[in-house]
């Protein structure tokens, strides 16, 4: 499969008051062609550098940027075949929708009608072809998040970067754009590179995702493989809700002595086994409730399906779970 994106060590370091900053360092990445890539990780990991990266508005401090093949360190951003989502859309307010999507086609010298027919057409892609003579300010945040991406989508990029364009939705517009973007993405097969901190929407939308953690990729893979199959604590912890275990629980409860992952989903209540914990919480979340027990130092938590008896606060519980289940990680 043809590599869309290829980082070959690279690393972006910037100075400061208190030494070097590395906010990327020696990221070794390919993204395949026509894929739905997620990056995913807290506030300062490196994500959204690596992202300016690609786009051309950072420069790598070494190592090599590739995009189709080609050596990209030093080609400027307007002559890169990306665009870029923005979190806030960067809209021109006194534009309205339709010269706002026909902008970079102005830019580039296109004839006004042709322009415009160009953009009616993005814009009936997103699903707004009677929105075109509305100011960004007359619309919903998930209307100017479509016409951004219009925008975005009208230059016929090769590749799309999106930098959390899902941020300041409310949870139920963010859940229906989710769809929305995936169903466009495939629909163009064109890649999408998308930044997020969510990790749900990283797991729902990506084909493939990489986890970053100050400044490195703590790990690559499917969404699935991410989940059930974390290399590290970190992983485990960050990645969905997980029940990391110290090598000591890990081995009373039948495994080795290794750091190991155990999701609650996985995990049950039993009225024996060979540990057992106080219940310090209960956290009703619908189709099932939280249950969390004190284990020595260590809170492991169990879903319990809606329906299913719960445990008094304060009592005591073992619990079971198939060995299966049960991941082994590395140290750290």
């Amino acid at each position: 499969m043809t590599a869309a994106v290829e980082f070959q060590a690279v690393s972006r370091h910037f100075p400061s008051a208190q030494g070097i900053v590395k906010a990327v360092d020696a990221v070794d990445l390919t993204i395949a062609e026509g894929s739905f890539f997620a990056m995913l990780g807290p506030s300062g990991s490196g994500k959204t550098t690596c992202l300016r990266l690609i786009s051309g508005f950072e420069k790598p401090s070494s190592g090599s940027l590739r995009i189709f093949g080609q050596d990209v360190s030093d080609v400027p951003p307007n002559r890169r075949n990306v665009n870029t989502v923005f979190q806030d859309y960067a809209l021109f307010p006194h534009m309205n929708v339709r010269d706002n999507v026909a902008y970079g086609l102005m830019v580039k010298g296109m004839a006004r009608a042709t322009r415009h027919a160009r953009a009616e057409e993005m814009l009936a892609l997103v699903h707004l072809d009677r929105y075109g003579d509305r100011k960004p300010g007359q619309l919903s945040g998930g209307q100017r998040q479509r016409v951004a991406l219009a925008r975005a989508l009208v230059n016929e990029p090769r590749v799309l970067l999106l930098d959390e364009p899902l941020g300041a939705l409310d949870l139920k517009l963010r859940e229906a754009m989710q769809d929305e973007l995936k169903s466009l993405q495939q629909r163009l097969g064109i890649t999408f590179v998308f930044v997020t901190h969510d990790q749900h929407e990283a797991l729902s939308m990506a084909d493939s995702l990489a986890v970053f953690n100050e400044g490195r990729i703590a790990q690559i893979g499917t969404p699935a493989e991410v989940y059930a199959k974390p290399r590290t604590r970190f992983v485990a912890d960050f990645v969905g809700s997980s029940n990391v275990l110290p090598p000591e629980l890990t081995r009373a409860l039948g495994g080795p002595a290794q750091w190991a992952s155990l999701r609650p989903e996985n995990t049950r209540l039993a009225a024996t086994g060979p540990v057992t914990g106080t219940v310090t919480a209960l956290r009703y979340l619908g189709a099932a409730t939280r249950v969390v027990l004190k284990i020595g130092e260590t809170d492991l938590a169990a879903l319990l399906p809606a329906g299913q008896p719960l445990p008094a606060l304060g009592s005591q519980s073992a619990i079971a779970f198939d060995q299966s289940a049960l991941h082994l990680m590395e140290a750290q």
